[in-house]
């Protein structure tokens, strides 16, 4: 899903910080007036009249009850819903009908739903999809820059002894988990700014191409925050209403998210639990530990075959395409069940063999478009890694003093 600035997820899952960040030992007004949804100025305000700055200090009464009112009537009536709200017979109607499938207070269902916002960009968004209207090579140079390889290798140290564990576990080798993160969100740095609630509402009642699809979702995230004690009117993600690192939307969230500490699974702002759910969900869509995704095929002179642009079917075998000259570059059996792909480079167009995990990663993403950048920038950043760790070695090998080692004793 495509990339706008990272909100705070903090106040969803507050038992829990980014690893950057500690948790404060004092409570600091700052943080509890955002909680708020105050604006950032009140937040300022009270830094500037603490003794330390840091807006931790004791504040008079007086002094926050008039910061209150002051920011509440500052902030346009309007504003709140610029799109415009929805029609109460709809939402009462949807209301009972989570009631009762989902056994949630319908009244309490309605009072949240009549606080969602229309967003007409989200109808726009949705009708024009990255992975739709570009080619290969221009959606390629998206995720394959230097940047975002060197940030994944990166990512991947910091963090090298989780991924190798629960890779381990799972059957699912650490750069697929990495290079996923690294093509939904930028590893977490960008996990959208729409609010779910009004991203899901906008989608269900005036997006009737899949108002059914997105109807499920936004009951699905109403048990998703009643469940784990989330505020469904701050949290934040994608056009679509995925959210958080990865990017699940409500149903994968209730399904796939796992927790490795016991508590509830927190996908904003736990690694662990981050990786450990992404491992999880290929596992269960059939993963194959070890397995391939893409091959490289070469055709021969005079080969005759056909190709369906937008066949993403396992519907070809290795030995069937070799019968007909295209040589998929695998060691796998010849009766290996494989879809031919076709993408457009600038220089014309190439050709992939997909496998049993390409099928896989087509459950988290449908697009053929989005499993060859997940599968080249895995490729890439596993060759940074290799590379950086080797020289790591070779570095600590030259500096080891001379005699330091066995030989002699």
């Amino acid at each position: 899903m495509m990339r706008l600035p990272r909100p705070s997820h903090t106040d969803h899952f507050p038992r829990s910080l980014p690893p950057h960040r500690s948790r404060p030992a004092s409570k600091a007004i700052g943080p509890r007036l955002n909680r708020l949804g105050l604006p950032p100025w009140v937040t300022l305000a009270t830094a500037i009249i603490s003794p330390t700055g840091s807006g931790s200090a004791y504040v008079p009464r007086f002094t926050l009850l008039a910061l209150l009112a002051c920011a509440f009537l500052a902030r346009p009536a309007a504003a709140a819903c610029a799109g415009g709200s929805f029609p109460r017979p709809e939402l009462a109607h949807f209301a009972v009908r989570v009631a009762e499938h989902d056994a949630l207070d319908r009244q309490k269902v309605l009072a949240v739903l009549q606080q969602a916002c229309r967003e007409p960009s989200i109808v726009t968004l949705m009708n024009r999809p990255p992975e739709q209207v570009l080619h290969w090579w221009q959606y390629r140079r998206i995720f394959m820059t230097p940047k975002r390889i060197e940030a994944g290798a990166a990512f991947w140290h910091a963090h090298a002894a989780a991924l190798e564990r629960i890779g381990a576990e799972q059957g699912v080798a650490p750069r697929y988990i990495v290079a996923i993160l690294g093509v939904e969100t930028y590893y977490g740095r960008i996990t959208g700014s729409f609010r779910v609630l009004d991203a899901l509402s906008t989608l269900t009642f005036d997006y009737p191409a899949r108002s059914r699809f997105f109807g499920q979702e936004l009951a699905q995230f109403l048990v998703l925050t009643h469940r784990y004690g989330l505020n469904p009117l701050t949290v934040r993600g994608s056009y679509a209403g995925a959210m958080g690192p990865l990017q699940f939307i409500p149903s994968s969230y209730l399904r796939y998210a796992v927790s490795t500490d016991g508590q509830a699974p927190n996908l904003f702002t736990d690694w662990d639990d981050t990786f450990a759910s992404v491992a999880h969900y290929l596992h269960a869509n059939g993963w194959q530990p070890g397995g391939p995704v893409l091959a490289r095929v070469r055709i021969e002179p005079g080969a005759t075959f056909h190709v369906d642009p937008d066949s993403l079917a396992l519907d070809r075998t290795i030995g069937g395409l070799a019968a007909q000259g295209v040589r998929v570059e695998s060691a796998a059996p010849p009766d290996t069940p494989v879809a031919l792909l076709l993408a457009q480079r600038q220089d014309g167009p190439i050709y992939r063999a997909g496998f049993n995990n390409f099928r896989v990663l087509l459950t988290y993403n449908s697009s053929k478009l989005y499993v060859m950048a997940v599968t080249d920038l895995a490729q890439a950043i596993a060759r940074r890694v290799a590379a950086e760790s080797a020289a790591r070695r070779a570095d600590v090998t030259l500096r080891r003093p001379i005699g330091s080692g066995t030989a002699g004793r």
